[in-house]
């Protein structure tokens, strides 16, 4: 196959959103997909992310697996997997803009409130876990958008920084795979998109040890203002998006 004239641009866009999601432990997609979309289309960006996602949350769990809450993330994943199958039956009942603008006014909500006066108790409850983890499937299930409520759960949590971000990719890993088969299933698994994945490879590499580099840099007061920022941003990209 010939090279793709757009791999300089790929290769950008990898690169920041690997960054910023090995730095944080999550974010990736929300850089990734709106710009891979303008540049490869959809049917390519889609399995290139996902499988972008799976590279950077298996590499953060070869070396960071002893700081994953294992119990939190079974618990979200096993809540998860009851949600999607309410979130498939919401999908062909409830608009998809409605669902998405009150999750995003929700996001931008939670955010600027953490942002501006950080009060809320710590959260334990085993109720409320299974909760977050039953929408968040619902979301996932429906729109392929499990992830922001899941780091609203990890703030929440108070998790220090080196556990939320490996904790969020013993959520993600699991989920992202269940994903990616689904992908396989609908037919996008193509040799295009292989010869992205390969040949970006390196970059998401690079990426994701530069990413953990920063994140041994942020304290956790600063590491929060940056989660609670990107929640916000989310948060206005699900309104406009809908």
């Amino acid at each position: 196959m010939d090279v793709p004239t757009s791999l300089p641009l790929v290769f950008l866009i990898l690169f920041l959103a690997t960054f910023t999601r090995s730095a944080l432990g999550f974010g990736g997609a929300l850089i990734a997909m709106p710009l891979l979309t303008m540049v490869v289309g959809i049917r390519i960006a889609t399995p290139l992310v996902a499988f972008m996602g799976i590279t950077i949350a298996l590499m953060i769990l070869l070396k960071r697996w002893r700081e994953v809450d294992v119990r939190s993330a079974f618990r979200l994943i096993l809540a998860s997997a009851v949600g999607v199958p309410v979130g498939i039956q919401l999908l062909q009942r409830v608009p998809e803009g409605l669902v998405k603008g009150i999750l995003g006014f929700v996001l931008i909500l939670f955010g600027v409130y953490q942002w501006l006066s950080p009060q809320l108790p710590q959260v334990n409850s085993l109720i409320l876990e299974f909760l977050f983890g039953f929408f968040a499937g619902v979301l996932g299930g429906a729109y392929n958008i499990n992830g922001p409520l899941i780091v609203v759960y990890g703030t929440l949590r108070k998790w220090k920084p080196e556990h939320f971000r490996a904790t969020l990719q013993g959520y993600f890993l699991p989920t992202g795979i269940v994903i990616l088969v689904s992908h396989k299933l609908a037919g996008l698994w193509t040799g295009q998109v292989f010869q992205y994945y390969f040949y970006s490879l390196p970059i998401i590499l690079l990426g994701i040890l530069i990413g953990g580099w920063a994140h041994k840099r942020l304290t956790a007061p600063i590491f929060l203002k940056v989660v609670y920022a990107f929640l916000i941003l989310m948060g206005i990209k699900l309104m406009v998006g809908k």
